[in-house]
């Protein structure tokens, strides 16, 4: 009989193991890049693997790499359609990638971590990064920024030193707080190469009762975020956001 504590921790590993596969884009990884990761053994990530493989968890492809299973996709899907946010922004969501060309991304904050609730690819700017339920940097990102000025108690503090995924990363704490001033001063936020060279993007809140319920960004190469493209971009942003807040039956009430 398993004892409670080594069951709790099998459990832990598996969770472990499924959101490692999911904050990566539900890239295929293989079991040795898997267990180095999360410092498991291989034989140990193996085994918990193919466990989570007969529920359809995971499932492997045509190399044997394990990719996030059709059981999870399933279940997301059905927690994706019960969100409020989700279901009051989808229509416009899809419209502003249409319009605007470029990808759209909806988060919000979950248990003190960003995470995409949805999103609609526009027409040709990296069609898999980040996907559905991937958790996103807060000081690497637009979105981060909005929250980090306007809802900071609604994250988890900030790792120390702060994560670099570029060159263009903020890792100086007395930088970043400089930014997020400035998202707090305008009203909306932006990045650039800060995440993932060669992405960039503006994002804006969307309010509820006066309060940051989520934001909404737009993200494409960082050669068509500059000047008058980047205004147009925000401006469509806005608008879509005061409608999404509309059908949420919130006000913008001025900023956050």
């Amino acid at each position: 009989m398993t004892a409670p504590g080594e069951l709790a921790g099998t459990i832990d590993k598996a969770l472990e193991l499924l959101f490692h596969l999911h904050e990566r884009g539900g890239a295929a990884r293989g079991v040795t890049e898997l267990g180095r990761a999360l410092e498991l053994p291989k034989s140990t990530a193996h085994r918990l693997l193919a466990s989570l493989a007969r529920r359809g968890l995971v499932e492997q492809d045509a190399r044997g790499r394990y990719q996030p299973g059709i059981a999870l996709e399933h279940a997301e899907t059905e927690r994706q359609e019960r969100e409020p946010l989700v279901a009051a922004a989808r229509a416009l969501v899809e419209r502003a990638a249409e319009e605007l060309g470029e990808t759209i991304f909806l988060s919000s904050a979950r248990a003190g971590r960003l995470y995409v609730l949805d999103k609609q690819e526009g027409t040709g700017f990296l069609r898999a990064a980040p996907r559905i339920g991937a958790e996103i940097p807060a000081h690497a990102t637009a979105i981060g920024k909005l929250y980090l000025a306007y809802a900071p108690e609604s994250l988890r503090p900030l790792e120390s030193p702060l994560p670099r995924y570029t060159p263009s990363t903020i890792c100086d704490e007395t930088a970043l707080a400089r930014d997020v001033e400035r998202v707090r001063a305008r009203g909306w936020a932006a990045m650039r190469d800060e995440w993932i060279p060669d992405l960039a993007g503006v994002a804006v809140p969307i309010r509820m009762n006066g309060r940051l319920f989520g934001a909404l960004a737009a993200a494409g190469p960082s050669s068509r975020f500059h000047g008058d493209h980047e205004d147009v971009f925000r401006a469509a942003l806005i608008d879509a956001a005061r409608s999404i807040e509309a059908r949420l039956g919130g006000a913008s009430g001025g900023a956050p």
